[in-house]
């Protein structure tokens, strides 16, 4: 299972660049906070990044967030993307692997799921959405929750349609 830095390092351009447009389209106090951790992070003032064209400033985020030092800021920016921009997603896979929830957000969510539901989920969700956004987020899924699902872990390591 990869963490959310490894994420960044992993995503091809295309997703990465995605991620942040659709960040600074609807979430602008996310995007602000993010540039300024990376700022912060290399060592400089936040309107040095703000003045570059957004593609080049993108680019020096992303790159940034692959840093181990920027775990924090890598799982704020990817959770809300998610949240707010991937919804269905998270809805189509959660419908088909049986588990409850309210709009893709899980209150309880159950420290186990057998391997049927999670296959229904994953094979849905692999259907309906692009493969690596559905890789995104399985690898969020299971590494930013309390509990972690050991066949989900385990599927993410060996499944061929679960790799980048």
């Amino acid at each position: 299972m990869l963490i959310s830095h490894e994420l960044f390092g992993f995503m091809s351009p295309e997703l990465s660049n995605q991620i942040m447009e659709d960040t600074f389209g609807t979430d602008k106090e996310v995007y602000k906070a993010t540039v300024a951790a990376i700022a912060q992070a290399r060592k400089l003032r936040p309107i040095f990044l703000q003045r570059q064209p957004r593609a080049q400033r993108n680019k020096v985020i992303v790159e940034t967030l692959a840093r181990p030092g920027l775990a924090a800021a890598a799982d704020n920016i990817l959770r809300n993307w998610l949240l707010k921009n991937q919804t269905q997603l998270l809805k189509d896979f959660l419908d088909a692997a049986g588990v409850e929830h309210e709009d893709g957000i899980v209150e309880n969510l159950p420290e186990e799921i057998s391997a049927e539901s999670l296959e229904n989920g994953i094979t849905t969700m692999l259907e309906k959405h692009p493969k690596e956004a559905a890789i995104v987020y399985l690898h969020a899924f299971n590494s930013m929750n309390d509990c972690t699902w050991k066949n989900l872990d385990e599927m993410l390591k060996k499944d061929d349609r679960l790799q980048f």
